[in-house]
Order: structure tokens, then C-alpha cells, then sequence
């Protein structure tokens, strides 16, 4: 049942990040990205604040000074920089295809640094999902653009997040890791701000899409948060597909993308990867129980 929890958990989110990135793209069309990134994150940090203040917990516990959650704020950083960058930069459809092998790199690290049990059926199955991320990604071919880095630079960063969020301290809340992450993005934000040096202000029906962002993203994040603590990494990672599909449609619909062949052929193949490892990781824990003395 907690797996079953976590992966609706992960559905959820990722419909909701969906939006948020659209709502991301939107926004950066009329203001510079840093400038989103920072509004979003000063916001979402206000309000996982004011909800840990609520449920009577500190918005800045002393956890906040391990080594764990340090670690988690760099990933943090790195995933929301660059992932940004890349739905800015590229088409929202590309970006959301190769955050698709965030959950192939989860799964890894998990049999390397957690020591969870993954064979070589699911071994087999990362590295074929791999491939589908250099299907998209295309390394030396006349396709291939520098730009689609960003988006692979990005999801190594949140797979790193992902990972580390397992790891974090049980003392600390969601709310209080959604502090932590918000003030992650706020500084991205800034460090991109201080390169371009260029801030607007928000006119029109910009106010009302940032904020839409902010609630979005802080939604988006705790319902993320609960799925990685809740169920096996392994089990309810490789439900972070279902993003793909909401992120094709969006910009498919919104942005008036049109993904080539290639790229929906990679995406099958990262996706089809993904169930592959959950069906493995399931019949390798039954196994498990009825070979229990």
C-alpha cells in the first residue's frame, strides 16, 4: 500500500510540474528567466513557511546544516538551473523527454548507494534507457544542439535531489524540505540574475501567472516529497513517465510544438525502459517473500 501511495503521489506531482514548466515558459517570454525563478521561489518558500509554522515546525530547523540536506540544496540548484534553462530554451517537449531518465539514474544509485536489490534484467533495462535519452539528444549527428545539455544537466541534478530527499533526516517535514528546495530555486534565480543583470517589472497578467507558478510549484513539490518518502525509490520512481505525457501535450497544445520521430522513438524507449524496471523491481520482491523461511 505505501507503494501504491507514493506512485499516485508521483502522478500527481508530475502532472502538476507539467504545468508548472509551461507556466514557467510562459512567464519567460515576457520577463527574464532569473527573475521567474527567483518570484517563484521567494513565493513557494513563503508559503511552505507559513505551512510549517501552521503544523507548529520550524521553517529552518538546525537540520538544515547537514551534510544530507547540503547536498540536496547543491542538487537542487543545479536541477532547477539547468532545467529551467532548458524549457526556456528548447521545446518544453524535448526538456520533458530526457527529464524522463531521471528515474533510470534514481534507480541506479539506489542499487549503488541504498544497496536495494536490482538485477540484471533492470540493469539492462537503465542502459536501454539511456539510449533512448542519445535518441533525443543525437551526439554528433546534424540534429544534435549544445542546448539539449541543459535539459540532461538538469535531470542529473533532480535525479541527485530525488536520491538525497530519501536520504534527508525523518525529523524533517515536507513542508520543511519544500522551504529548503523553494530557497534552492530563489538562489538559482539570483545566480542567474546576477549574470544577465536585467530585472522587469511584472505588467499585465504576469502577477497572476507567477503566482499561479508559485501555488503550482509548491503543490508539485510536496506531492513529489511524499512520493519519495513514502514507497520503495524502486518502485515508485518509474511512475515519473507519466510527466512525458503531460509535458507532450502541453507543448503540443500550447506552444504548437511538433516533436520529429526520432524523439517520440526515444521516448518510447526511455519510457518503455522505466515500466520495465518497476515490473522487475515487483516480481523480484515477491520472489523474495515467498522464498522467506
Amino acid at each position: 500500500m505505501d507503494n501504491l501511495r507514493g506512485s499516485l503521489f508521483m502522478v500527481f506531482s508530475m502532472l502538476l510540474f507539467a504545468v508548472e514548466d509551461m507556466l514557467v515558459k510562459l512567464a519567460a517570454h515576457s520577463l527574464p528567466l532569473g527573475e521567474v525563478m527567483a518570484i517563484e521561489g521567494t513565493l513557494g518558500a513563503l508559503i511552505f513557511a507559513l505551512v510549517a509554522r501552521a503544523n507548529g515546525q520550524s521553517p529552518l530547523p538546525r537540520a538544515f546544516l547537514s551534510r544530507r540536506i547540503a547536498a540536496r540544496s547543491a542538487f537542487e540548484v543545479t536541477g532547477r538551473l539547468f532545467y529551467a534553462l532548458a524549457i526556456t530554451l528548447t521545446p518544453l517537449s524535448s526538456a520533458s523527454a530526457i527529464l524522463q531518465a531521471t528515474p533510470l539514474v534514481v534507480v541506479a544509485a539506489a542499487a549503488l548507494i541504498l544497496r536495494e536489490r536490482v538485477g540484471w534484467q533492470r540493469w539492462l533495462a537503465i542502459f536501454i534507457g539511456f539510449a533512448g535519452v542519445l535518441m533525443i539528444v543525437r551526439p554528433g549527428s546534424a540534429g544534435f544542439s549544445t542546448l539539449s545539455l541543459l535539459a540532461l544537466i538538469g535531470m542529473l541534478g533532480f535525479a541527485g535531489r530525488d536520491l538525497a530527499t530519501r536520504m534527508a533526516p525523518p525529523s524533517l517535514s515536507s513542508p520543511q524540505l519544500g522551504v529548503a528546495g523553494f530557497l534552492m530555486l530563489a538562489l538559482a534565480g539570483v545566480l542567474l540574475l546576477a549574470h544577465s543583470g536585467t530585472v522587469l517589472w511584472p505588467t499585465g497578467t504576469l502577477p497572476l501567472i507567477l503566482a499561479a507558478t508559485a501555488t503550482v510549484g509548491t503543490i508539485a513539490y510536496h506531492a513529489l516529497t511524499k512520493a519519495m518518502r513514502t514507497g520503495e525509490v524502486s518502485a515508485v520512481t518509474p511512475f515519473r513517465y507519466s510527466r512525458l505525457l503531460f509535458g507532450l501535450a502541453l507543448g503540443i497544445i500550447v506552444f504548437h510544438e511538433h516533436p520529429d520521430a526520432l524523439t517520440l522513438l526515444g521516448s518510447v524507449v526511455i519510457v518503455a525502459s522505466g515500466l520495465y524496471t518497476l515490473a522487475s523491481g515487483r516480481s523480484a520482491r515477491r520472489i523474495s517473500v515467498l522464498q522467506r523461511p
